[in-house]
């Protein structure tokens, strides 16, 4: 189920080319502090994954908000302990 909501937020990722460094920007706008840059758009993609997952990782263990996803809520979990 982590899997498929982190897959799910990353289709939420927006990428920019920083062009006067010849580097890769991406951001997802749900996850304030979620972002990540590298010299090429592969790398780029992954450090934002794994950036994403410390900060799921980070809310749950403070029960705090993430965001929501059209098929999944992790809320419920955190509420349901």
């Amino acid at each position: 189920m982590i899997i498929q909501y982190i897959n799910e937020i990353m289709k939420n990722a927006k990428y920019e080319i920083l062009e006067w460094w010849e580097w890769f920007y991406g951001e997802i706008i749900w996850c304030p502090w979620v972002w990540a840059q590298s010299n090429n758009l592969e790398t780029c993609r992954k450090e934002l994954q794994e950036i994403l997952e410390e900060w799921i990782l980070l809310k749950v263990r403070k029960q705090k908000f993430v965001p929501k996803t059209s098929n999944y809520d992790l809320n419920q979990l955190l509420c349901e302990k």
